[in-house]
Order: structure tokens, then C-alpha cells, then sequence
């Protein structure tokens, strides 16, 4: 991992031009945002340099515009949010470039928030184009990136402008990688790691990286019907990519290459429908009728996951055991993140855990105040797990 800045390293800011980076592509509804999560955790940021008298300008994306102006795609709205959580006043440029920008960054006194329009009305954010970068770099006499979720894109926002100005992570970006170092780059062995999900088309970086890594990887979710049918499970009408077998024969084989125990279904929670209260029995994972679906694992396979959180000094854990978003097959991943969550509050065990899924099943659960850290940055997070450098990083080393 990259040894970068942070804002402990900013001094004497009063005054200067501190461009942040950061993520507010946030929900919404009818122009109102309704889950304001991504505000939540850059205000320490914000607040922070604005408390140091600098003049923060904020860039940021939102949604997919294509390149042009978009009313739908507009930031406008979210100022008003950001007002409301931050508490400040939050100013707002209708351009991140050109005449609308400079007048507006010119017009600050020392500690405004400024909040530049969408980044991605302009085709050269996405193409990281070094005139865009430029451009962009002329509002600013410094960098900071707190925006992690965008970290594995090489946009000019992103990653060009930490090349222009003096570069730092923010608050949200330190915490980030400080917490991802202690799941992987040097973590507390023995590591666990638990990967669920729909498809191993999705995730086979992922699993060829993390079996190399952990001491034990526990597959769920649809995902495991691969494995469980490589080995000649059947698995009746459940999820299963068949034309994966040799994909996952060999992830097998690189597991016990690498010495990480494979961790799959004993026992198995089948229904013959997909839907909310279905019919639904405990069957032996060798058993599994054939006219069932798999949708979710037993009470002996959460057994063997919290024997293993009882064992780990490390969890890091992307996507459900089951189909968790239908009762009654949340059961298992439920069961796992209470153990996982007390172990944490324990002091026993470090906890890291991302990816839409994953944040919304711990959610649901009510734990997710209690792991060491639940990253909300999806993509960027999944190309950590699998061991891919992210341009956002990189360039913010020393």
C-alpha cells in the first residue's frame, strides 16, 4: 500500500486553495437525498479544513451524464443536503471549470465551502484527459482525495490533478487504508476471509488473489454452487455457472497449493420457490433435491464459519452466505455477523467488510457499528480484495 499524506502533513493552510476530492454520489429521490451515508463520512474532512481557515472546493461526480451538462445529473441538490449535515453554508458554482468556477473561487473568504458542479459533464474527467487535469488544477494550491469509492478510477479528478498539485489523503481516505492494511497488507493472522454472492464469473480476480493470502476462505452464496458441482454435489435447480467447473477446480487446487483451507457448505437451506416465507427444510449438503434451490447455507456450515471467526485474528468478509434479502434464507449471514460483530467488540477480532451487499446485510443485521471497519466504496474495494493497484492511491504516494 502506498505510504501517502494525510492532513496531518498540511500546514499553514489558511488562505490556500484546497481542492478535495470527494463522494457524493449519493442516492436520491424526487431531488432529495435518501441515504446520505457519503456526506456522513467526508464531513471530518470538510469540517477540518474549514476550521483551518482554508477555502475548501469540493469536486465530485454524479451518476453517468456522458460527458454534458444534464439537469437530472445536476449537484445542485446535494449542497442543500450537505448543508443540512455539515451544518455550514455551502456555496455552489454551476461549472468545476472556466469562468463560472474561477469567479466563484475568487469570490471565497477563508473557511467557505465551495461545491463545484459535476465533474462528468465534462468528457475529459473520464478519460483523465492532462488539459482537463489542468484546468481543474488552476482553482487550487492543493490536492486532496478523500473520495476511496473513486480511487480505482484514472480520472483526471482523481488521479490526474494528484500529479499537478501537492497531494494528501483525507480523513475518509486515511481511515480507509489504514483499515484495509490491517485486513490484508499486514494483517493479524490467522486471516479469514468470507466471500459470498451470486457468481464466481464476477469475483474470479478476487478468489485467485485471496487464497494466496488467508489462512482460510469461506465461499457462500450462489457462488458456492460452482465449487459444490465441481466436486460433483449436486446442487438440484439452484444457481450454478456449470461452465465455470475448471475455474473453480483450480481455485481449489491454488488453495491447497497456498495451504488456505476452502471452506464450503455442509448443509444447505433449500425451497423449491424464490420468494418471502417459502417453504423451505435443512438438508445435507449431499442431499439436495432436485427439483430445490439452494438459498442459503444450513445451521453445521454458520458452525464451521464461527468456529473459524473463533480461530481468526482477521476477517475480512464481501457479499452474503445466502439470499439475505428475503426471509427466511438471512438467517446465516445474520448468525455469522452477530458472532463476527461480538468477537470485534471483544477486542478478539479485526473486522473489515464492504461492498453493497455486505454493508446492507450488516445493516440489516444492526452490526455494522460494531466491525472495525465497513468501507461503503463497492467497486474500489472489490479491486483491493483483488490485489489491483488503484490509480486514486497510487498517486497520492509520497
Amino acid at each position: 500500500m502506498a505510504d501517502f499524506r494525510t492532513l496531518d502533513h498540511l500546514k499553514d493552510i489558511a488562505g490556500k486553495r484546497v481542492l478535495v476530492r470527494v463522494d457524493l454520489n449519493v442516492p436520491m429521490k424526487e431531488g432529495a437525498v435518501t441515504d446520505a451515508t457519503r456526506i456522513e463520512r467526508i464531513a471530518p474532512t470538510i469540517t477540518e479544513l474549514s476550521d483551518r481557515r482554508a477555502k475548501v472546493i469540493l469536486l465530485a461526480h454524479f451518476g453517468r451524464p456522458k460527458g454534458e451538462p444534464a439537469t437530472e445529473f445536476s449537484l445542485k441538490p446535494v449542497a442543500n443536503a450537505m448543508e443540512a449535515i455539515l451544518d455550514r453554508r455551502i456555496y455552489f458554482a454551476a461549472d468545476c471549470v472556466g469562468e463560472a468556477a474561477r469567479e466563484a473561487v475568487e469570490e471565497m473568504n477563508d473557511g467557505d465551502i465551495l461545491l463545484l458542479e459535476n465533474t462528468r459533464f465534462h468528457t475529459g474527467e473520464e478519460k483523465n484527459d492532462a488539459d482537463f487535469a489542468r484546468t481543474l488544477a488552476e482553482n487550487g494550491d492543493i490536492y486532496v482525495n478523500d473520495a476511496f469509492s473513486a480511487a480505482h478510477r484514472a480520472h483526471a479528478s482523481t488521479e490526474g490533478l494528484a500529479h499537478l498539485l501537492p497531494a494528501y489523503a483525507g480523513r475518509t481516505m486515511q481511515a480507509e487504508l489504514e483499515a484495509l492494511e490491517r485486513g490484508l497488507g499486514q494483517p493479524k493472522r490467522p486471516v479469514l476471509a468470507i466471500v459470498g454472492g451470486a457468481k464466481v464469473s464476477t469475483k474470479i480476480d478476487l478468489l485467485l488473489n485471496l487464497v494466496k493470502k488467508v489462512d482460510g476462505l469461506v465461499i457462500g452464496g450462489g457462488m458456492a454452487n460452482t465449487f459444490l458441482a465441481a466436486r460433483g454435489t449436486k446442487v438440484g435447480k439452484s444457481l450454478c455457472e456449470h461452465d465455470l467447473a475448471e475455474t473453480a477446480k483450480q481455485i481449489m487446487i491454488d488453495a491447497a497449493t497456498a495451504g488456505c483451507a476452502l471452506i464450503l457448505p455442509a448443509d444447505a437451506v433449500v425451497a423449491k420457490k424464490f420468494e418471502a416465507g417459502a417453504e423451505s427444510e435443512v438438508v445435507d449438503i449431499s442431499a439436495v433435491p432436485e427439483d430445490a434451490m439452494i438459498l442459503d447455507v444450513g445451521p453445521k456450515s454458520v458452525e464451521a464459519v464461527n468456529e473459524w471467526l473463533d480461530r481468526a485474528d482477521t476477517v475480512v468478509w464481501n457479499g452474503p452466505l445466502g439470499a439475505f434479502e428475503i426471509e427466511p434464507f438471512d438467517k446465516a449471514t445474520m448468525a455469522a455477523a452477530l458472532h463476527a460483530a461480538q468477537r470485534t467488540r471483544e477486542g478478539l477480532l479485526v473486522s473489515v467488510a464492504g461492498g453493497g451487499d455486505t454493508v446492507a446485510a450488516l445493516n440489516q443485521t444492526g452490526v455494522a457499528d460494531d466491525f472495525t471497519y465497513v468501507s461503503t466504496a463497492g467497486g474500489a474495494f472489490l479491486e483491493w480484495m483483488e490485489g489491483k493497484t488503484l490509480p486514486g492511491v497510487a498517486a497520492l504516494s509520497k
